[in-house]
């Protein structure tokens, strides 16, 4: 038969073809160490793993949800209430998503007509391009370069470009490349948006990631960002939940409404003992989330740190759980590279093409084993020969 020629919109899944990878190489009786895919390896908080256990075992939460608890939108409004200091989100303004992923993925379908422009960053998380398309939209791409410290630059977005444009990607700290935004910084986007109109779209996975002594906000810090922005917020890094699929929209109600309409047709909400969990998560002490950044920050320095030390230039991430690393002198390939590091070192990243037309040249770590493991990935990368 003859698929639908949307899948003609995307690629091929590079993190499938490196888990064939090292599937073979584990086969093989190979040493690995998995630096690729943004999975937390801390435990999730007993008292999240309770709440969902002890809902799990009332048979009347089997059945379908069809909405967010009411408690479970109290509890998001006073979570970024004690976080971030915002007082102005209300239930109306909150709807839960089965992942950030999945939100985004859908976004455009509920927001975009076809030929639209999306303003994305580049490079950026594959599913930004990917919800973008789905919903008939063209991205437009706005580069983080690095001599801007990978920061959005809207001074940069010729004006008939931003008069056109429906929304604007935003992901800060980033992922993949690390960079934590400034009040001004954020300033400028808010700014631009509401000149030009465009809804702003706040990717806000990894505020509780930030190094070096630096703070991890919400969007609607910024006066004048309730009139233009929504802002995807996630349970899965901070509270090490990414299997339960816990992410919000929050932000202007006209945009919660259209997504709510849309996840109606193809979705029945969430499963209960989840929201039971998620209340759990974001009414409980955040003690452990800031212990559990510093405990990132020791594996950035192994990473970064340890292989500056053996001549290959990294520079230090300054937020998310990731590390984006230029290719070392005579390669050119990220792909190329990845699957030769995998061959020699047994260490798994992921190539930078992957990320959009910017990426190339680059390769993305995720900070995903102890720091001591890092250690020893680092001193595999060395003796490999790969990097001298």
């Amino acid at each position: 038969m003859e698929f639908s020629k949307r899948l003609e919109l995307f690629g091929p899944e590079i993190f499938a073809a490196l888990d064939d990878k090292k599937a073979e190489l584990e086969a093989q009786g190979k040493k690995l160490y998995n630096l690729s895919i943004g999975t937390p390896d801390f435990e999730p908080m007993p008292h999240i793993r309770k709440a969902l256990m002890d809902a799990a075992a009332d048979p009347v939460n089997w059945k379908y949800s069809l909405h967010d608890l009411p408690e479970l939108l109290d509890a998001v409004c006073a979570y970024y209430r004690r976080r971030f200091g915002v007082d102005c989100i209300t239930p109306d303004k909150v709807m839960s998503f089965s992942g950030s992923q999945d939100g985004i993925g859908h976004l455009g379908l509920a927001l975009l007509n076809e030929g639209d422009t999306a303003l994305l960053p580049d490079p950026c998380y594959p599913v930004f391009i990917t919800g973008t398309k789905l919903g008939g939209g063209e991205p437009w791409f706005y580069p983080l370069r690095k001599e801007n410290n990978f920061l959005p630059c809207v001074a940069d977005i010729p004006a008939d470009v931003a008069r056109k444009a429906k929304y604007m990607i935003v992901s800060l700290p980033a992922n993949p490349v690390g960079s934590v935004g400034t009040p001004e910084v954020y300033r400028e986007i808010v700014d631009f948006c509401n000149e030009y109109d465009i809804l702003l779209i706040h990717d806000n996975a990894y505020s509780d990631i930030i190094f070096d002594g630096a703070q991890g906000h919400s969007i609607f810090n910024i006066p004048g960002a309730e009139r233009c922005a929504v802002e995807f917020f996630s349970l899965s890094k901070s509270f090490n939940v990414t299997g339960a699929r816990i992410s919000f929209l929050v932000g202007r109600p006209d945009v919660i409404a259209a997504c709510k309409k849309l996840r109606s047709q193809i979705d029945f909400g969430m499963f209960i003992p989840v929201q039971k969990a998620a209340v759990a998560a974001l009414t409980g002490p955040l003690e452990p989330v800031k212990a559990q950044c510093a405990e990132y920050q020791r594996r950035r320095d192994a990473l970064c740190g340890g292989l500056r030390a053996e001549g290959w230039d990294v520079p230090d991430s300054h937020g998310s759980m990731f590390v984006w690393a230029p290719l070392p002198a005579g390669c050119t390939n990220s792909m190329d590279f990845c699957m030769e590091l995998i061959e020699k070192a047994g260490v798994i990243c992921t190539p930078g093409s992957s990320f959009g037309p910017s990426g190339e040249g680059y390769v993305r770590f995720a900070l995903t084993l102890p720091a001591e493991k890092i250690t020893e990935a680092v001193a595999a990368i060395a003796a490999s020969g790969m990097i001298r």
